[in-house]
């Protein structure tokens, strides 16, 4: 059974990366545009101080017109910082702060680790995923770092995964590591998840 769910989640992984690759750049600018507009208007709804997100990379969901203006208007914002051992380690935001690209092509945050439990004092996180099912099961991009991070939560803040219209699917292949989240956040909508 779970060879079954490692071998669907890989060919579903394979679907996103080459419709992500496809999008045609103005399509892509369209997206980013609404995500920005969707990932504020939720901040706001949710009175949020500080949040968690991350750096997106060319063909990811656009998060960075959402972090210059976020950053601009005084949010805090932690960045994440891949480490060995599978953990996600935290950095502040900072509009003149550097980045590197991991050896996985994810790009990050230069900064001060601030250690991974500084996570837990946010008030909204916003993660990547490959796809989201209609209950709310998050499918990452196998490496785990998230899975690892949102069961570490002890008081889970809301959480939304930032994908594309197409990536919000009937079901998702699940495994018992995965972890759900509250909702999603696309280029047209905001969708909270009843759990």
């Amino acid at each position: 059974m779970a060879d079954e769910a490692r071998h669907a989640k890989r060919a579903l992984r394979a679907q996103v990366r080459e419709r992500r690759r496809a999008l045609a750049p103005t399509r892509r600018q369209q997206a980013d545009a609404g995500f920005t507009e969707q990932l504020e208007a939720l901040v706001a709804a949710h009175s949020a101080a500080s949040v968690s997100c991350y750096l997106s990379s060319p063909t990811e969901p656009g998060t960075r017109g959402f972090l210059a203006a976020s950053m601009g208007r005084g949010l805090r914002i932690l960045l994440p910082i891949s480490r060995g051992d599978g953990v996600l380690d935290w950095t502040v935001a900072d509009p003149d702060g550097d980045e590197v690209e991991t050896a996985l092509g994810v790009p990050e945050a230069v900064g001060e680790a601030l250690g991974p439990l500084a996570v837990h004092d946010v008030d909204l996180m916003f993660v990547p995923a490959a796809a989201v099912d209609r209950e709310g099961w998050r499918m990452g991009w196998g490496r785990g770092y998230y899975d690892t991070t949102l069961a570490s939560l002890a008081n889970r803040p809301p959480i939304y995964a930032v994908i594309y219209d197409s990536e919000l699917v009937d079901a998702v292949p699940r495994e018992m590591h995965d972890q759900p989240v509250t909702g999603v956040v696309t280029p047209t909508r905001t969708i909270t998840f009843a759990r």
